[in-house]
C-alpha cells in the first residue's frame, strides 16, 4: 500500500481530548489561520467529537486510553510534516504556536513551551512543584535546556515517529524529551502562556490522585 502524501510545509495541531466540550470551540477559533486542527477524541462522553466537528476540526478516535495513546493517533493521522500539540482544555494559547513553528523551521528538532503562569493559582503547588523537579533532573542527566515538560510542542512528523513507541499515559511528553536526548535532537525552549482552564478539571494537576498518577508515569519512564 502506498502511503498517504504528507505535506512538508503544512502545520497540523494535534489536540488529544476527553471531555474537553466546554473548551474546545474556543481553542479552535484560536488556531492560527493555515493550521489543521485535528482532535483526537480518547473516550469522551460529552460529546467532544460533535463539537470538534462544529468547530472545524478533524476527529480521530483512540480507544487505548491515555494521554500519550491520543497524541500518537494524532501524528499518526496527520498528514503534514509540521506537528504542534496542545492541550484542549484553554489553557494554552494556540496563537503562540508560530513562534515554535518557526524554531522548527529554522533549524531545531523540537520546540517546546515553557509555562508562564497568568494570575495566582493557575498552576497548583504541588504540580508546579513537581514540573521543576523532573526539568531539573532532564537539565542534569540529559543536558536537555529544558525548565518544563513540553505540555506545548512543535516537532516534525518524521522525527517524532522515528523515536517509536512512547509512553502510553502521562508520561509521553517526558518520554519525548528523553528520546529527543537520546538521539541528539536540537531542543529549544521558549515562555508561554499559561492561563486558568477554560472548562472542565485537570486529569492530572486539578487532583492529587491525578498528581499521583502522573507522578508514578514519570518515574516510570526515568527509572
Amino acid at each position: 500500500m502506498t502511503e498517504a502524501y504528507v505535506d512538508p510545509h503544512g502545520v497540523t495541531v494535534v489536540i488529544p481530548c476527553r471531555d474537553e466540550a466546554e473548551s474546545l470551540l474556543d481553542v479552535l477559533a484560536a488556531i492560527p489561520a493555515g493550521y489543521h486542527a485535528l482532535v483526537v477524541d480518547n473516550g469522551s462522553t460529552d460529546g467532544t467529537d460533535a463539537v470538534a466537528r462544529s468547530g472545524g476540526a478533524t476527529v480521530v478516535r483512540e480507544d487505548r486510553p491515555g494521554y500519550g495513546s491520543a497524541v500518537q493517533a494524532g501524528i499518526r493521522a496527520a498528514r503534514t510534516e509540521l506537528i504542534a500539540v496542545l492541550d484542549g482544555d484553554g489553557s494554552m494559547d494556540p496563537a503562540e504556536l508560530p513562534d515554535l513553528v518557526e524554531l522548527v523551521r529554522g533549524g531545531a528538532d523540537l520546540a517546546v513551551g515553557r509555562r508562564r503562569p497568568i494570575g495566582a493559582g493557575v498552576w497548583p503547588w504541588h504540580a508546579r512543584m513537581g514540573n521543576l523537579l523532573i526539568a531539573r533532573r532532564l537539565r542534569r542527566r540529559y543536558g536537555l535546556p529544558v525548565h518544563d515538560i513540553a505540555a506545548m510542542r512543535v516537532a516534525r512528523r518524521s522525527t517524532v515517529l522515528s523515536l517509536g513507541p512512547l509512553h502510553p499515559r502521562s508520561g509521553y511528553p517526558l518520554e519525548l524529551l528523553v528520546g529527543a536526548a537520546g538521539s541528539g535532537w536540537r531542543v529549544v525552549e521558549r515562555d508561554i502562556s499559561y492561563r486558568p482552564r477554560a472548562g472542565g478539571r485537570s486529569k492530572v494537576s486539578g487532583s492529587w490522585v491525578g498528581t499521583l498518577r502522573a507522578t508514578r508515569d514519570f518515574l516510570a519512564v526515568l527509572r
